[in-house]
Formats: structure tokens, sequence, C-alpha cells
């Protein structure tokens, strides 16, 4: 099985009071949750790809971190992983390190990058039935503005209707996907449960600015 998962920032006080206001007792009571949420639901063989932004904590505090985390860790850099410059971290914990990749799940085609890539490689690409092959899937925005931006630029490019090269009229696919811990309760989740997750968050909020609008 693999999962994905972005921005949990363990050891980053910052996340708690502040920018996520995620409401721990503590930096220490949010990375035992964290902990916890990750080892109830990966295994020792499951994959586990991080869109950055893992650790806060200094090379040894990550070492540590790194031993309590189940599964087989990918790492996608991200710009507060900091420990990456240490020489005494342990990146033999983790089966490759890397700003971007491509990789396939289920038969589609995944793009990782720690932040959101507005025009990626294969967003045309749809099956017989329109569904899409390929997903973007990114962290760094959290829950802020710039993600309300990004949600809006979505929606405006999948209302575009463009000609492809059968000469059909379709409108563009847009399958952007904000892996942020906080979406899923700092649980790291499925291609198909991001998916999942998602549309539900969407919907979530489009209710809300409905209400709001009344």
């Amino acid at each position: 099985m693999r999962y994905y998962i972005a921005d949990l920032h363990f050891f980053h006080e910052a996340m708690n009071r502040e920018m996520d206001r995620r409401g721990f007792e503590s930096v220490e009571s949010m990375n035992e949750y964290m902990l916890m949420k990750w080892n109830r639901k990966v295994r020792r063989n499951d994959e586990v790809v991080l869109l950055g932004d893992l650790s806060w904590g200094n090379a040894q505090e990550t070492n540590l971190l790194l031993t309590r985390l189940k599964g087989r860790l990918y790492l996608i850099q991200g710009n507060h992983d900091r420990f990456l410059k240490n020489r005494e971290l342990n990146a033999g914990r983790f089966q490759w390190i890397k700003p971007y990749e491509e990789l396939s799940d289920n038969k589609r085609k995944i793009i990782l990058c720690h932040y959101p890539i507005l025009f990626y490689n294969g967003q045309y690409r749809v099956d017989a039935e329109g569904n899409p092959r390929t997903y973007m899937l990114h962290g760094h925005v959290h829950d802020s503005r710039d993600q309300r931006l990004l949600e809006a630029f979505q929606r405006q490019i999948r209302e575009t209707l463009a000609t492809d090269m059968e000469g059909n009229v379709r409108r563009i696919p847009c399958n952007i996907i904000n892996c942020f811990c906080g979406y899923s309760d700092y649980e790291p989740l499925t291609l198909d449960e991001w998916i999942a997750c998602e549309r539900k968050r969407t919907e979530n909020v489009r209710e809300e600015a409905g209400a709001a609008a009344c």
C-alpha cells in the first residue's frame, strides 16, 4: 500500500500556536498525536511519500522520529526540511530524497512536488470515460489564503472549454490535490482516499460559501 501526506512539521511549535493553530496543548503532544495516527495506519512494508516539511527538528530529533515512523519512506524535499543540511541525519532511512518525482499509482500518473504546479505534466490525460489519468499532489500552502486562491484557479480552469487533439470540445482537466496533513487529521492517505477527501472538502467549502452568501 502507498500513502501520501504533506506538512506534518514535527517539532514546529509555530504550526501549533500560529499558522495552522492546531490546538494541541504542546508541541510534544502534537508530535505524539501525529505519530499515533501514522503508526495506526501504516504497516512496516507500506510506502509513504512525504510531500515536504516533515520536521522542524534538528538532525538528532529527526533521526529519533524516523526510528518511530513505520513504513518505507520517500521524501519530496520541502522548504522547511532544514535537517537535510546536517551530515548527522540518517538519510538512509529514506528510499530517496528528491525535489520532484513522477510515479504510477494504480495505472494513474502522479506528479509529486512540495509546491503546487498549476500546469503539470499529463494534465490533459483522461481515460475513455473522461476520468483523470494524472493527478498533481503537493503541500506547502496548508489551509491558507493561498489554498483558497488555488481552489479559485482550479474552478476557473475546469470551467474553460478547449478542443482536444481529436477535435472534441471538452472542459480542461485540473486535478491538483493538497495533501495537507490537517485535511486528513494527520493520517497518511492513499491516492483514492485523498481524491475522496478532496471531493468532500470541496463540497463543504462550496456549501459554506453558499450559506455565507444567503
